[in-house]
Order: structure tokens, then C-alpha cells, then sequence
């Protein structure tokens, strides 16, 4: 015995010691269990008292069975003689597991809370929690992550099994199991995937030990969308040492076998209490759904409690009005102010088959084979170079459509497709029946196999619709009805594509469908949202027509003229790109240039649509692409040039944060891919709200995204759609093609013009009829050295005031022209030891990138300005000495002739005419012995200035030889004379 039996014992015997004096246990006092195993995998069973100081003599201590010990499913573990026992009637054992499927309370164990999504959500999650419902258990649907937990000891490897409902992809549903140390176990895929039916099964195995079941969910209920919980039951697990007792079947089931695994629950129209083996009938006048535990009585039939329907066309071609019961019937006849069934069997004729179907000799409708068409009356051979359109087009509603079905969904999300009506034909419409409450759900659905465009058809990279569901309706309510068009691969898992509240007119829409996934389609009509009432049972909802386009194993209404050259030996054939086909003739003529052929429409001269600005043809004509380059004139007469090939690769950016009205933090993300070839990357958003992502692709698309640590992956996105996926053009212009981009909704731009990227979204929804359009405003900023800068209106912080016209900002140094010449200027140097150098700048601020690189430095041999300065110096050096010499000499021949002119003035006022006695043979200063030789003569510069030179006497006359001419003598002796 180890150190822990011996400890057990020892307390067993001072218990017993303590008691003596209390009276003797009987079985009733006591219980057995079994201490842990040992090493050796072996136990001993034991007595424990039910209540402490009771009573003494429990049974001593006997050797257990071995650990690995356990008993078969319906059968339990009998303490006293330690043996398997088959469980009686009325009850159930899993043998070696545990069971819980009653869930009026949390049970033992189970444990709920919830948290933020994220620290910065501002949602308030103390009481969110999983709600038990009496069979089953619901999720929260406020904006928390709520988790439901369980710890399970296992003593060999088991599993653990649970049914689930999980019908909306705007919740995050996954499941895992830990171990006692918090470590994931290996399990195929913690993610569960949506209810593709009605209730799923979900298996993980467990690993011997400690085991922590979690079942985690997390809402996003971001545009105010009610989300649907999700639902478990059933939850069973194995590999539990044994089970001690066998569990009573709860009210509504039964077990009437020894040794039941399982209760049966009892059918419609009867009950059963708790431990039952067996279940009642209801009476006359009450009733109960399956699986209950109590009848209700019956309420008096009303005109709501029927429907009407037409049966199959007869030999005839006659077809009778049937008047039936909702099922299941409720109602009672026989009560007071109750109504009757009104009679059936009133014949009308017949409507005719649907296009693609023809009339057999039975009639019935069955539709046309391969390469044949109707219009509803017999089949017909397309003739030699046509083919068939092929597709589902329901106008005629005397059956429903083999593709088609209709069930009633309750807000508990139980349904039985089987004996549930949601939806009945009425030759020329299908509509809503009343349901048992006017929160039910009305559903219809339409699988189709798949689609494959026609061959006729041009294989094209831009094409996005690969198949087109058109439908006519109409609402007409009382009350706040609601009608959901939902789209997906399976009736469980799909997405809301549009919805409509209140009386709608009637009206047709239409879907893209843009890939071979989308293959499951649902009409859902809801009256009321509250639970619990049947006032409205005269709201409907109709739908008049159905038409699918490109439908595989589809019929033909029509056939289609080929192109020439097709024939019946060969697949029909489409144009040549860029060509259309004349009408009715099959001859292809081509469209002007960079034009496109519209995808929907091949044939006649209206086909050809022109690219918009600065766009071109792909290479199949079928949509406008822009190289990412642009010339522009601008108002100041420049040329510019942008190439925004930069910019082309793919961005993602958000708007500011925004709370939902429970405080959800989430985001606006978008994703844009603003040019390109053929060859260009497409913009992507997806939804990860489930493990089935789905995609939308384009130029730009918007998704919603919310910050959580669910997953691991700290984004959750949701709701994604496409805001582009053709391309307008691309101008500087505020306005193109009924799209403007308003300058105001940015701030003001006083450099140079923004480019601007037009673009629309071909799918259309309620609000937006014409479908969703997008602009993108390109902007030169120099100062921006990331490769992006987004910004959305300010007015509309979302990117968007009504929902249907997107504008964004994009401020970038690569929105800026390529430079040129005009963008830069020279500077050149002063001429330095005979060199001179040129460099060139750029202009500030600079509004340009790439293009012309800055010429380099030039040098040039120069003459320096020391060399000029020395030259000029001397030059004015020389030329200030000759101009001092010419002074002197005017000046100093000035003053002779003053002189000379005091002399006659004053020899003329002498009374008597003798001439002067010569004082001297010298010449008195001012007088010029050479005077007539100057006259008569000439002489150089020098000659004068050296005659300048002379010394004088110290008398101050110049002292020169006496010469004189004849002339001065002869004048001389004239003067005398007249004396």
C-alpha cells in the first residue's frame, strides 16, 4: 500500500474511532467511491458519508476494479458490487461518458464570461455570456467575445461531441481544447465552419488527462444587422473512468428499452414527463409539437391557417385550386367562431411551361434537350449558325421548380423542410403562406449547378460577371416586414446581398455573379421581428420571374446568332476583338478605334463605347486601361508629364475609427489598385468572419475591420464589397461621365492641377441604382516621401456621404510630373585664374520627380578680371597723362595769347606813336620769339615741351635768340612810318 492509502486509511480509522458513540450507518448514509490510481493503474473503493457525524460503521476499504475499468453505453457502474447494470426504462447512460442536453440552467462545471474585443473598445462585456434556452444553449449577439468552458479528467483517450446551429457569418464560432498547462491539444481545425443544413455534428478527440472544452464566439454586428446566436445541444463525452448512475430521460423524450443509450423524443400531438418510458396522446382539443412535455390546447382556425395551391396540369390542361392546412395543423374546427376549409377542386386552365420546357403528352413540363429552344410550347432545332442561351427563367408558377424549395424557419432556428411551407406557386407569382408566428422566417431557395460562359464568348482577363440573376418582386405589409435576397454556396452559409423593409412597389434587381462559388440563393421574408404573435398574417411578399443567365444543365428560350464563319460542324464563334456584329446577319464589323464592346451587349453599332480621357483598349476591347502615364497642358502653357507608375501597386489604408451604437471599435479598410495593363494586380477585400473566406476584387473595394485578438490574426473583416472595377478615364477635369469630384471636399490646392481617376462599380444595389462610382484625386506634394498619403472628405470621414459616390485625396512627391528642362536653372561662377563654371539648379519649390536628371557642372577658360583691371589701369594711366599734357599746353598757349592781346591793347593807348626804346635785346616774359614760326612752322610734342623746359634769367625772361621774318620787319617800319 503507498503513503497515500495508508494516509486515507489512517483518517478512516480516527474518523471511526471519533464516532464510536454515534449509531450504525445504514445504505442510505453512504456512498462508494474510488481513490485515485496508483502507479500500478489500481484503486480501492471506499464509503464517504453523505453528511458528516451522522452516523459509524461505514464498510472498510476492498480493493477496486482497475482503473481501466469501464462499462458499456446504457450500462453503469454498480459501487456495491462493483459490476455493469443495465440502465432502466426511462433512463440513459453513455457508459463511459457524460452527457448534457438539458439546459434550463448552467450545469455543474460549465462556466461563462465575456470580454472586449479589443482595449480600446468602449462595449461594457460583464454580461455577456452564453443564455441557456431548456434544450439548448445560445451564444451572445452583442459585440463580445463570449466564452463557454468545461474541464473534463479523463482516464483514456475520448471524445467529446456536440450539435450546433451556426447560421451567420457575422459571428466568429470556433472550438478547442486545452490541457491543464493552458496548451492547445491538436485538433483537425479549431474553427467551425457554418451550418451548411439544419443542425450539424461536430467530433474532437480528447488526450488522457486534464481536458478544457472551449466554445468561443465573437458578434460583429457593424451596420446595426441583428445577428443570429449560435446554438448548441447534445454535448457528450467519453473516456470518463465510469458513470455511477444512469440519467432519467427529460420531459418531451422517452427510453422504453433496459440498457438505453439515448431517449427518443416523442412525437407531434403527444407528451411525456420526466423518466418516462412511454409517451401520451394529447387530447382532442390540444396539441403539442415534438418533443414535448406538455400539450396545448387548440386555438380557433382562421383564414390564416390555410393556404392555396395549384395541382399538376392535367390531360386537359386543366389545374385545380387546392385549399390545405398549415402544417402542422394547430387549429381546432370544432371550437366556436372557428373557419372551415374552403372547398377545393375549382378548375382553371392551365399557364403555359416555362421557356426552355415543352408540353409532354402527360402534361407535365420537361425541359428542351441540348441545342434546342422554347418559349414554353414545343422545342425547336436553333437553326445552322446560332446557339442556344442557356439558363433558368421561371414565369410560370403551376409547380415549383425542381431547384427550388421553400421551408419555414423558426426563430429558434428549428425547421423541418419536410412539413413546413414557406413559400406556395400560384400560377402567376409564388408568395408567402402565414406561418405559425409572424417572427418565423418564410425561406426560398435556388441552387444552381454551376455556370460556363458561352462559346460565343471572347476569353477576357477584365471580365467580372460570369453569370447574372435577375428577379421581379413585390412586398405588401402592415407592419416593419423585412425581405432578405442572400447569396453563397450553400442554403447555410451565405451573405445578405440586399434587403427591403415595409411595402415595396413591384420592382426587378439584379446580381452579378462573378465566380463559380455563388451557386446557393434564398429569399427570406420575415413579418414581425417579435416573437410570440400571429397579427400579420396577411403581409406577403411575391415573386413574379426568375432568370438566370449562363446556368450549367440550364434550358434555352432563345437562340443566338454566331458570328460568320461558324457552322454546324464547329463551337459558334465570337467576333474578332473590337468588332460587333450587324444585326440579324451574323457579320462582324469592326468598332472605331479604342473603343470597347459592351460585355452584356455584342450586337449593333450602339455596342461600341469609347474609352474616356487618357485611357485605352485592352488587348480583348472589352475595358478601358490606363499605362499609368499622362500629358497634360497646363493653364500656364506648360507641358506636363506624369507617369504614376509608382503608385500603381497595391494600397491599403483606413478611416478614422468609428464605434457602433454598443461601442464597438471598427474601421473603415480600403484597398485600392489605381492603374495598369492586363497584367496588373487587383485589389482585393476579403471576409474572415468564418473559415470559408470570401473575396471581392476590383480597381478599389471597402471591407470593415475590427481590431481583436480572436483568431491570433488582430483584424477581423467583414462586408466586403467593390466601390470599382471599370475604369472611366483619367483628366484633370472636376467632372466626368455624371461623376464630379468637388475641389471643396479637399483642402485647397495652389500648385499645380489634380489628376483625377474616375471609376464605377458595375453591381447596383437599392440605394444605389446606378451603381457605385469612385474618384481619386491625385495630388503633387514634394513634401510627402512615403509612397502614399490618403485622406478622405471631411465632410465624409467614411469616404462617402450617401453611400454610393466614393472620393479620395492621394498626396504624393510621385503625383507629381516627370521633370524637364523648365523645371531647373543656371548659375554661373565668376572667372577664377582663368576658369569659369556653370551649375544648374533646381527651381524652388520644386513640383516635379524623376524625368530629366540636373545637367552637370560646365567649365570654360575664361580671361580673369586681374588681367582687365591691369589693362585698364594702365590704359587710364596713359590716357590721364595725355590728357594732363594737353591741358598744359591749351593752357600755357592761352596765356600767350592773353598776353600778346594786353600788349596791342595797351601800345594803342599811347598819345605818341614812337616806338619804345628797347630796354633790353631780351624778350620780355609773355612774348614769343617764334610766335610766326609757330604759324609757319610746325614742331613735335616734345620740341614744344622741351621749348617749355627752358630756364629762365634771373630777371624772369626767357632769354632766346633775336630772330624775326621780313613780314615782322616790314610791319614794323609801316608803324614807324605813320609815327
Amino acid at each position: 500500500m503507498d503513503i497515500a492509502h495508508f494516509g486515507y486509511f489512517f483518517i478512516w480509522h480516527l474518523f471511526a474511532h471519533i464516532n464510536a458513540e454515534l449509531p450504525l450507518c445504514k445504505e442510505s448514509d453512504y456512498h462508494f467511491e474510488y481513490t485515485e490510481c496508483d502507479m500500478h493503474q489500481s484503486r480501492w473503493r471506499v464509503a464517504v458519508p453523505n453528511k458528516l457525524d451522522t452516523c459509524t460503521g461505514l464498510p472498510d476499504p476492498v480493493k477496486g476494479t482497475h482503473c481501466t475499468f469501464s462499462c458499456m453505453d446504457g450500462e453503469f457502474l454498480e459501487m456495491s458490487s462493483q459490476s455493469c447494470q443495465k440502465c432502466a426504462g426511462g433512463s440513459y447512460s453513455l457508459g463511459t461518458g457524460v452527457a448534457f442536453n438539458e439546459w434550463d440552467s448552467l450545469p455543474a462545471g460549465f462556466v461563462t464570461h465575456g470580454v472586449s474585443i479589443d482595449d480600446d473598445s468602449q462595449t461594457n462585456c460583464s454580461k455577456s455570456s452564453w443564455v441557456p434556452m431548456g434544450d439548448h444553449i445560445a451564444s451572445n449577439v452583442d459585440e463580445c467575445t463570449t466564452t463557454l468552458s468545461f474541464a473534463v479528467n479523463l482516464k483514456k483517450a475520448g471524445t467529446v461531441s456536440f450539435e450546433y446551429l451556426y447560421p451567420d457569418n457575422n459571428i466568429y464560432f470556433e472550438f478547442f481544447v486545452q490541457n491543464d498547462q493552458c496548451q492547445s491539444t491538436d485538433t483537425e481545425s479549431r474553427f467551425v465552419k457554418l451550418s451548411d443544413a439544419d443542425w450539424s455534428q461536430y467530433n474532437v478527440k480528447l488526450n488522457q488527462g486534464t481536458n478544457v472544452l472551449y466554445w468561443r464566439t465573437t458578434a460583429y454586428a457593424l451596420q446595426e444587422t441583428s445577428v443570429k446566436s449560435v446554438l448548441l445541444k447534445n454535448i457528450a463525452i467519453s473516456g470518463v473512468a465510469y458513470t455511477s448512475e444512469c440519467f432519467l430521460c427529460k420531459p418531451g423524450t422517452y427510453s422504453a428499452k433496459l440498457g438505453s443509450a439515448r431517449c427518443n423524443p416523442c412525437p407531434a400531438d403527444s407528451y411525456s414527463n420526466k423518466g418516462a418510458t412511454v409517451c401520451h396522446q394529447c387530447e382532442t382539443d390540444t396539441y403539442a409539437e415534438a418533443g414535448s412535455g406538455s400539450c396545448k390546447a387548440r386555438p380557433a382556425c382562421t383564414n390564416s391557417d390555410y393556404f392555396y395551391t395549384h395541382t399538376p396540369c392535367d390531360y386537359s390542361r386543366q389545374t385545380q385550386i387546392m385549399y390545405k392546412w398549415m402544417e402542422p395543423k394547430i387549429c381546432s374546427e370544432s371550437v366556436p367562431g372557428a373557419v372551415t376549409l374552403p372547398a377545393s377542386g375549382q378548375l382553371t386552365a392551365c399557364p403555359p411551361c416555362n421557356p426552355g420546357f415543352f408540353l409532354t403528352n402527360a402534361s407535365t413540363c420537361q425541359p428542351c434537350s441540348d441545342d434546342f429552344y422554347s418559349n414554353g410550347t414545343d422545342c425547336a432545332k436553333c437553326p445552322a449558325g446560332t446557339e442556344p442561351v442557356v439558363g433558368f427563367e421561371y414565369k410560370w408558377w403551376n409547380t415549383m421548380p425542381s431547384n427550388m424549395a421553400s421551408y419555414a424557419l423558426r426563430h429558434e432556428y428549428t425547421f423541418n423542410m419536410e412539413k413546413s411551407t414557406g413559400w406556395e406557386v400560384a400560377g402567376d407569382y409564388i408568395y408567402t403562406v402565414p406561418g405559425e408566428q409572424d417572427s418565423d422566417f418564410l425561406v426560398l431557395t435556388l441552387s444552381v449547378p454551376g455556370y460556363r460562359l458561352p462559346p460565343s464568348s471572347a476569353k477576357d482577363e477584365e471580365a467580372t460577371e460570369l453569370s447574372r440573376i435577375t428577379f421581379v418582386f413585390e412586398t405588401t405589409c402592415t407592419a416593419d416586414c423585412m425581405l432578405d435576397f442572400l447569396a453563397g454556396y450553400s442554403k447555410m452559409n451565405q451573405h445578405i446581398v440586399e434587403k427591403w423593409h415595409g411595402t415595396t412597389g413591384k420592382q426587378s434587381y439584379s446580381y452579378v455573379v462573378q465566380d463559380n462559388i455563388t451557386t446557393s440563393f434564398t429569399w427570406a421574408f420575415r413579418r414581425m421581428q417579435s416573437h410570440g404573435t400571429r397579427n400579420h398574417t396577411s403581409d406577403v411578399a411575391k415573386i413574379y420571374s426568375v432568370l438566370v443567365t449562363n446556368a450549367v444543365d440550364g434550358v434555352a428560350s432563345r437562340c443566338r446568332q454566331c458570328a460568320a464563319g461558324s457552322s454546324d460542324l464547329s463551337a459558334c464563334v465570337p467576333c474578332p476583338p473590337g468588332h460587333y456584329m450587324v444585326n440579324g446577319t451574323g457579320v462582324c464589323e469592326s468598332c472605331p478605334p479604342n473603343t470597347i464592346i459592351r460585355p452584356q451587349q455584342t450586337v449593333g453599332r450602339e455596342a461600341c463605347v469609347p474609352c474616356g480621357p487618357n485611357t485605352s483598349t485592352n488587348q480583348a476591347r472589352s475595358a478601358c486601361v490606363s499605362d499609368c502615364t499622362l500629358h497634360v497642358h497646363s493653364g500656364a502653357g506648360q507641358h506636363l508629364h506624369y507617369n504614376f507608375s509608382s503608385l500603381a501597386n497595391l494600397t491599403g489604408f483606413r478611416s478614422s475609427p468609428r464605434f457602433t451604437s454598443r461601442g464597438l471599435r471598427y474601421f473603415q479598410h480600403f484597398h485600392l489598385g489605381l492603374c495598369g495593363k492586363e497584367d496588373r494586380q487587383l485589389a482585393v477585400c476579403v471576409d474572415n468572419v468564418t473559415e470559408q473566406r470570401r473575396e471581392v476584387r476590383g480597381y478599389a473595394c471597402q471591407s470593415m475591420v475590427v481590431p481583436s485578438d480572436t483568431r491570433g490574426q488582430g483584424l477581423v473583416s467583414s462586408q466586403p464589397f467593390v466601390i470599382a472595377d471599370m475604369l472611366l478615364g483619367v483628366t484633370t477635369e472636376n467632372s466626368l461621365d455624371r461623376i464630379s469630384s468637388l475641389e471643396n471636399m479637399f483642402p485647397v490646392n495652389i500648385g499645380l492641377p489634380d489628376v483625377i481617376f474616375y471609376y464605377r462599380a458595375s453591381e447596383t444595389t437599392q440605394a444605389c441604382k446606378q451603381g457605385r462610382s469612385t474618384t481619386i484625386r491625385m495630388r503633387c506634394d514634394p513634401t510627402v516621401t512615403a509612397s502614399h498619403q490618403i485622406s478622405l472628405p471631411s465632410a465624409c470621414p467614411e469616404g462617402t456621404c450617401n453611400g454610393c459616390s466614393f472620393h479620395f485625396l492621394w498626396r504624393s512627391q510621385f503625383a507629381c510630373p516627370l521633370c524637364t528642362s523648365d523645371h531647373y536653372r543656371e548659375i554661373v561662377s565668376a572667372c577664377v585664374q582663368g576658369i569659369q563654371r556653370t551649375t544648374y539648379v533646381w527651381q524652388q519649390p520644386l513640383q516635379c520627380y524623376a524625368g530629366v536628371s540636373l545637367p552637370a557642372q560646365r567649365v570654360n577658360a575664361c580671361v580673369s578680371l586681374d588681367f582687365w583691371l591691369k589693362f585698364g589701369v594702365s590704359t587710364g594711366t596713359v590716357a590721364a597723362l595725355l590728357l594732363i599734357g594737353v591741358i598744359c599746353y591749351f593752357w600755357k598757349r592761352a596765356r600767350k595769347l592773353e598776353f600778346k592781346y594786353s600788349m596791342l591793347m595797351t601800345a594803342g593807348d599811347k598819345e605818341e606813336c614812337e616806338l619804345p626804346a628797347a630796354d633790353s635785346c631780351a624778350i620780355m616774359e609773355g612774348e614769343d620769339a617764334e610766335d610766326d614760326l609757330i604759324y609757319l612752322t610746325k614742331k613735335s610734342f616734345f620740341h614744344k615741351a622741351k621749348s617749355y623746359s627752358r630756364e629762365r634769367t634771373s630777371d624772369g625772361f626767357d632769354s632766346v635768340p633775336l630772330k624775326s621774318s621780313a613780314s615782322s620787319l616790314l610791319r614794323n617800319e609801316e608803324d614807324m612810318d605813320e609815327c
